[in-house]
């Protein structure tokens, strides 16, 4: 089996920092994933938020995922000022994740998604609609009502991998 991995990386950010209070080894969720379907990951995506001029650090992080395999797709992040002066940093990037997996539909049999964003119900549902499986990875309190209902059982939560997943101290 071909296995696709899509990786929403302001989620799965927010997710790690808010809610799970632990990091990710993206290294080892690749083999994980492996392991759990028996298949092949062919492609591994992650889609990120960058700063312009990139920050140092996010520049390292993705440096190191490029090392792993992960293929980085990125866009400039906008700044939108608020009515109080405040500023909210935003680079939405859930077209350019439904258009690479519909883009490369082709290539694998089992779509792996990482986020708990509810914009991609309606992807997963055209997935399964053309024969595609997939597996949703996130927590139960950091992902929408409408994706965990489409996923069903193909839902994988982090609190449940974490000694098989979690980075090293």
């Amino acid at each position: 089996m071909k296995i696709s991995v899509f990786i929403d990386g302001a989620n799965i950010f927010y997710m790690q920092k808010d809610e799970l209070k632990w990091w990710i080894n993206f290294e080892k969720l690749l083999r994980w994933i492996e392991k759990r379907t028996g298949g092949e990951i062919i492609d591994a995506y992650y889609y990120v938020g960058e700063e312009n001029p990139p920050d140092t650090r996010q520049q390292g992080f993705l440096t190191a995922l490029a090392d792993i395999g992960y293929s980085i797709i990125t866009k400039e992040l906008k700044i939108i000022v608020l009515d109080d002066g405040r500023e909210i940093r935003k680079a939405n990037l859930d077209i350019e994740i439904v258009l690479d997996m519909f883009n490369t539909i082709e290539n694998y049999d089992l779509a792996v998604l990482v986020s708990g964003d509810g914009d991609f119900e309606r992807p997963l549902r055209l997935l399964r609609a053309r024969g595609k499986r997939f597996l949703v990875m996130s927590t139960k309190r950091f992902i929408a009502r409408e994706l965990k209902e489409v996923a069903g059982m193909h839902f994988v939560d982090f609190e449940d991998i974490r000694g098989e997943v979690q980075k090293d101290i």
